[in-house]
């Protein structure tokens, strides 16, 4: 009995519905340019023009990126930084989905970047490459400054940088041993604490 040929329409079984199910589980992101700059190379006979993009990607969801791309068109650029962005994602934990658990600074470069968590009804109080970072991300009330520098690429890496140093409390008492409610008490005992020697003296 003669072997049917491959790819002669036999039944695959599970392979088949497994592809269908790929772009299905990957999430959407939303992607913004920060800036985009054209870089003239003196060469032999004149210049030649290529183009610089930043690009910041987020899922809306506490995951942000950022990434460069340099190519002679402005799409390829785009695309090249896109994808950078996605690679180096990091997750920015926020309090109820919000806002920063804490205030924090991030440095890099000439650049200083300040990030203030603020009460609900805020909004996005931040210059142009940091509201490109928040509105990515998801964060929907923060206090940003930027000191020190224009530059959108120092000024991207420094929110980046202060952003890594942000921490949930539930990561603190895991690191510490502890339960979330003894950080919380720990704080509330402070001032009381601090009183205790001035109600004694009188």
């Amino acid at each position: 009995m003669a072997r049917p040929p491959r790819g002669s329409g036999r039944d695959r079984g599970p392979r088949e519905s497994g592809r269908d199910r790929g772009p299905r589980d990957e999430p959407e992101f939303a992607d913004k340019l920060v800036s985009i700059n054209r870089v003239a190379k003196v060469v032999k006979g004149g210049r030649r023009f290529s183009f610089a993009a930043l690009v910041v990607v987020g899922d809306g969801r506490g995951r942000v990126g950022h990434g460069s791309g340099k190519a002679r068109e402005v799409p390829e650029a785009i695309r090249k930084a896109t994808e950078q962005a996605k690679r180096g994602m990091i997750r920015v934990p926020m309090r109820e989905g919000r806002t920063l658990h804490h205030d924090v600074t991030g440095y890099f470069g000439a650049g200083k970047v300040v990030l203030r968590a603020a009460p609900p009804g805020t909004g996005v109080i931040a210059g142009g490459p940091l509201r490109a970072v928040f509105e990515t991300m998801g964060m929907h009330d923060v206090v940003a400054k930027s000191i020190g520098t224009s530059n959108p690429h120092n000024i991207v890496k420094a929110a980046f940088e202060a952003l890594s140093l942000c921490a949930s409390p539930r990561s603190v008492a895991q690191r510490r041993g502890l339960k979330v409610s003894d950080l919380s008490s720990r704080r509330g005992d402070e001032p009381a604490a601090a009183a205790a020697p001035t109600e004694a003296r009188e």
